[in-house]
């Protein structure tokens, strides 16, 4: 029987790998929360446990395109810009929107992963140090996530662990 593909995000290695018939196939390095793994809303934690890719935002968009409210706003990402708006939290490229699969842990109330709007995203690729620095999300560098949305689809499932 061949299983179906998912993703692995292992916080304590910093790292998510694409499985396929129980096989690695690739691995990038990322970026999760500064606050550890946790599900509730307002905590800045990244999520654990199943989820899965709820929908895929950006197709098309240049890389290093700036997205607010998961809409790309025409910017393209650069130290200057990045200079005037010292306090955004920068999401860029594309956007791998998550959705809890485990009721009570990471699905509805207080620790609904979806409207915690958690995301697998491009950042600032300075940022991408090996630690971890998000604010929930799961950080990549830009040509990363690019090559990553390119290869999985929608409904894709997630398991994100410490």
């Amino acid at each position: 029987m061949v299983s179906k593909p998912y993703l692995d995000v292992s916080i304590s290695q910093q790292q998510l790998a694409i499985i396929e018939n129980d096989q690695i196939v690739r691995v990038f390095p990322v970026s999760t929360a500064k606050n550890g793994a946790g599900e509730r809303k307002g905590s800045q934690c990244t999520p654990t446990g199943w989820h899965k890719i709820r929908a895929k935002i950006g197709d098309g968009q240049p890389l290093y395109s700036v997205f607010v409210g998961r809409r790309p706003t025409g910017e393209i990402y650069s130290p200057a810009l990045s200079q005037q708006y010292p306090q955004r939290d920068w999401i860029l490229t594309r956007i791998l929107w998550l959705n809890g699969l485990e009721p009570g842990k990471n699905r509805y109330g207080e620790v609904d992963t979806g409207w915690r709007y958690i995301y697998i995203h491009g950042c600032p690729d300075q940022l991408m140090d090996g630690s971890p620095q998000s604010h929930g999300c799961i950080r990549m560098y830009n040509a990363d996530v690019l090559a990553l949305f390119d290869h999985i689809n929608t409904g894709i499932n997630v398991h994100i662990h410490d």
